[in-house]
């Protein structure tokens, strides 16, 4: 795996630290055009008491704002954990042309654990996935998991 794309999921991962630090399910994204990151963002869900507030959802939206247009041709994202189906929908529409992930989702995820909205025929839509399995990504969700049923 190249330094850069090494590089850029450590940024995610800083972004998911920020997350479970506010006591927010500890997920990161950050969205990259032409090797320079230009959003980044965690969920902010529980904050901002708002279900759309996942970290790429808030990272497609400061990107947008970035480059000043909603179609986010020729960026790259970087995530933590799959995608749900909300933000593997929000990915697809925002034209983000490929998404990298840290851990797969086998809950929720929509990018090919459970089902595969970034590659699907039905709604012509062919994003490309790279799996970069980093155990930072996986520990960190199972740690807060583990921490949050211990305590109910």
């Amino acid at each position: 795996m190249n330094d850069f794309k090494k590089e850029f999921m450590n940024e995610a991962i800083q972004e998911a630290i920020l997350a479970r630090n506010k006591g927010e399910i500890p997920i990161g994204a950050v969205i990259v055009k032409d090797g320079i990151i230009i959003s980044r963002a965690h969920n902010l869900k529980e904050i901002f008491n708002d279900v759309t507030a996942h970290a790429e959802i808030l990272a497609i939206r400061e990107a947008a704002k970035v480059i000043g247009d909603w179609r986010l041709n020729g960026c790259e994202m970087y995530v933590t954990l799959e995608p749900c189906s909300m933000c593997a929908s929000a990915i697809i529409q925002s034209r983000i042309s490929k998404v990298y992930i840290g851990a797969f989702n086998n809950e929720m995820g929509a990018c090919g654990s459970i089902i595969n909205l970034l590659d699907n025929r039905y709604m012509n839509s062919f994003v490309p996935v790279e799996w970069m399995y980093n155990d930072k990504c996986v520990n960190l969700i199972t740690e807060f998991f583990e921490n949050s049923r211990g305590k109910k």
